[in-house]
């Protein structure tokens, strides 16, 4: 009897472990996917008073984020018990409050922004947080991979007049999340290569221009060759042929070998003549 006993024990919780779900980790490993949390301290700055603020911040991150389209980050959040923001002297009246995310890892893509819903608050008072998801909105030009981390919180009747601001107390010991920007088509990425290199330069057109150094002037040249030779006449003692003469036989203006030439044919002919003229004297007695 007993051992019957115990066999029905064993066998039902045999049961009951078996009939357990088994879903149950794959649904939340999914939601760690999609889905980040974190508690970000702030030291927030109002009216000159700080506070010290502790939010517990959700982001959802897209999984179809495309380049040059633009895409949205989910922010939630939920305050820490005993580290609530609460509303100034003054109160708040319409204001929103502004939520960011920091990007890095895709050049020109540096935050994104949401804001919520008007809030009026009296004095003294926690500031509610908005009850449903801010979406922070961003455009990238380029595709790649981002880090994403939680940034500021600042509320305000407009994102340049905020009336609290919230900054991170330590940004760098944030968990930072991957999101990833796909390439869409027809766009052209405007960042380096991954691997550092820079893109191919198109060819470039070369256009080769001949110039041809003009002649020189014809005056100018005929005054160079006259004055060499008016220098050589005055040496020689012979008399220029003046310019624009005849070319034929170069006569004055030939050059140093001509000249000799010419002295030599001189003094031949002088010499004949002379000798003519011997021969032709008559003989006395």
């Amino acid at each position: 009897m007993r051992i019957h006993t115990v066999v029905s024990v064993v066998f039902a919780g045999w049961l009951a472990l078996a009939s357990q779900p088994a879903l149950a980790a794959p649904l939340s490993m999914e939601r760690s996917l999609r889905v980040a949390a974190e508690i970000v301290e702030y030291e927030c700055t109002t009216d000159g008073d700080k506070q010290d603020v502790k939010v517990n911040v959700e982001l959802t991150l897209p999984d179809n984020a495309t380049a040059g389209q633009q895409m949205s980050i989910g922010w939630s959040g939920t305050y820490v018990t005993g580290s609530e923001l609460r509303a100034p002297a003054a109160g708040l009246t319409g204001a929103k409050l502004y939520a960011y995310a920091a990007l890095t890892g895709i050049e020109d893509l540096t935050s994104a922004t949401g804001v919520s819903e008007p809030l009026n608050v009296t004095a003294g008072q926690t500031i509610p947080l908005p009850e449903t998801t801010v979406s922070m909105k961003t455009t990238s030009s380029n595709a790649g991979t981002a880090m994403v981390r939680p940034a500021a919180i600042n509320i305000g009747p407009s994102p340049t007049a905020p009336v609290i601001e919230c900054e991170v107390r330590s940004p760098a010991a944030l968990t930072t999340y991957t999101l990833t920007v796909a390439q869409s088509t027809g766009h052209t990425n405007t960042s380096p290569t991954p691997d550092g290199s820079t893109p191919s330069p198109k060819p470039t057109r070369t256009v080769t221009t001949t110039v041809t150094a003009a002649a020189a002037d014809e005056d100018d040249l005929d005054q160079e060759f006259t004055a060499d030779d008016q220098e050589f006449t005055a040496e020689q003692g012979v008399d220029a042929t003046p310019v624009g003469g005849a070319s034929t036989g170069g006569g004055g203006e030939a050059g140093t070998d001509g000249r000799m030439y010419v002295l030599t044919g001189l003094v031949i002919t002088l010499a004949a003549c002379a000798g003519l003229l011997l021969r032709r004297r008559p003989r006395s007695g």
